[in-house]
């Protein structure tokens, strides 16, 4: 069986072959099924990289947990319902949907959600797991929560998107926080853990969370009552007062409990609009494209040091054969 060091540089390795352009289809070679990847989750049957031949839509995407709830064992896997094969949700899952049918954008981005509104769990995405399942974020050995109390919007993030530390950001001046883009849905309904989502970007907030930038997407599902009324920042706070601001609090406070100072926030703590929203998520979109690019090429250069001493061994065999042949 393979390590979880080999699944992951193989899994990486595999990944740089799917489209950076989110919007064409994805193809990727066969991958050996990968037992027993997560920690302490034991011998699980985990099946992913198969050839996939389209565009991973979230209709075709469920959701199957692993390990007893609410221990250091939980995963929530994608489970592709069509090739019966578990996704990554953020290399496989494109961030531009795509209407299956006619394989053309439909304007929307796919939102995968960790967090549900109402709820205080502190789960997130396991960036450095095979098919980064989501788990509960732990610290010192014990599940964490946010002590502030539930939170009040669905929680997640954008899929192919990267906060690059060695990115400097011209209006900010710090790097990214090496996780990929944080999206904070608004929308009425409360949106389950691993669930997918094609929202409406509406904004953008930058909080500065040690010196890092954490940008926080403002989005709306597509099929909320309100998506056709909010077309830009500027609708929320005009139709639903109090959103933002709420928001914004929210974000400043919820680490006081844990005794620590609020957090601050950059360009003079406004929520951007719309097209500077999509400015930021274009630009973890290619930050992304670089990260999985240089993986894959760090992971088979370390694949071919590791042949060299085989094929050494080959070549010596070779000319001993050689040798003995000329004695003779």
């Amino acid at each position: 069986p393979l390590t979880p060091a080999q699944a992951s540089n193989m899994l990486r390795t595999v990944l740089v072959v799917a489209s950076l352009a989110s919007c064409s289809a994805t193809v990727m070679p066969t991958m050996p099924a990968v037992a027993g990847v997560a920690p302490g989750v034991g011998n699980l049957a985990l099946r992913g990289g198969s050839t996939m031949k389209r565009v991973l839509s979230h209709q075709d995407i469920d959701t199957e947990v692993h390990g007893a709830m609410d221990t250091q064992d939980t995963r929530f896997y994608a489970k592709d319902v069509i090739e019966s094969e578990h996704r990554s949700l953020w290399h496989d899952l494109p961030l531009f949907e795509v209407d299956p049918e006619t394989m053309k954008p439909t304007g929307a981005i796919n939102f995968v959600c960790e967090i549900p509104k109402w709820t205080r769990k502190k789960y997130e995405l396991a960036t450095s797991e095979p098919l980064n399942p989501i788990k509960q974020d732990e610290k010192k050995g014990q599940l964490r929560s946010f002590k502030k109390g539930d939170i009040y919007f669905n929680y997640g993030c954008f899929p192919r998107t990267w906060e690059d530390p060695d990115f400097i950001h011209p209006d900010v001046q710090v790097g990214g926080d090496n996780d990929p883009l944080d999206v904070c849905e608004i929308g009425l309904r409360q949106i389950n853990t691993g669930k997918v989502r094609p929202v409406k970007v509406l904004g953008v907030l930058c909080m500065v969370d040690e010196g890092e930038a954490d940008w926080k997407i403002v989005a709306i599902d597509r099929e909320d009552p309100w998506a056709e009324l909010l077309h830009d920042i500027d609708d929320v706070q005009k139709l639903l007062p109090g959103t933002l601001d709420t928001l914004r609090e929210w974000f400043r406070t919820y680490k006081i409990p844990d005794g620590k100072p609020p957090n601050t926030f950059a360009l003079g703590e406004r929520f951007m609009d719309r097209a500077y929203a999509l400015s930021v998520v274009h630009e973890t979109h290619r930050a992304w494209a670089r990260l999985v690019r240089g993986n894959a090429e760090d992971a088979l250069e370390a694949a071919e040091a590791e042949a060299k001493p085989e094929e050494k061994k080959e070549e010596k065999k070779e000319e001993k054969k050689e040798e003995k042949k000329e004695e003779k």
